[in-house]
């Protein structure tokens, strides 16, 4: 977020928003079948990476959006494909929760997750974006 918003409308979510960027929203799926929720799950550090900027005048409508696993792709998609477009997103957790400079909302993943181990490497590519890439440790 680039300003502090509470109670947005969706139709202004756009004003508010500084930008976007890629995210390896990582999950311990043996740790949160066994706790039944996500937190410990999701939690963890190095468990979230970003970047590897933040690009500020992209339009989020449909966007490829890809990962590749040992440079095998094993995600694809588009953001035209979300179940919640971005500025409902920014809008509904705003009446949940107040939203401060610098939040991140990530937005989900597309179908194809899979596990990680130890010396994998991980690259999420959005078109417009460009690429994290990381190495499991």
């Amino acid at each position: 977020m680039k300003d502090r918003v509470k109670n947005i409308k969706p139709e202004e979510a756009h004003k508010h928003i500084l930008g976007y960027t890629c995210a390896n929203d990582v999950t311990a799926r043996d740790l949160q079948k066994k706790d039944g929720q996500w937190t410990r799950a999701k939690s963890f550090d190095t468990f979230c990476p970003s970047g590897p900027w933040i690009e500020t005048g992209l339009d989020p409508a449909d966007l490829l959006i890809e990962s590749y696993l040992n440079g095998g792709r094993v995600q694809s998609s588009r953001t035209s494909q979300f179940i919640f477009k971005t500025d409902f997103l920014v809008s509904f957790i705003s009446r949940i929760m107040t939203l401060h400079p610098g939040d991140l909302i990530i937005t989900g993943t597309p179908a194809g997750i899979g596990p990680m181990k130890h010396g994998d490497t991980i690259e999420v590519r959005i078109e417009g974006i460009g690429s994290l890439k990381n190495t499991v440790h």
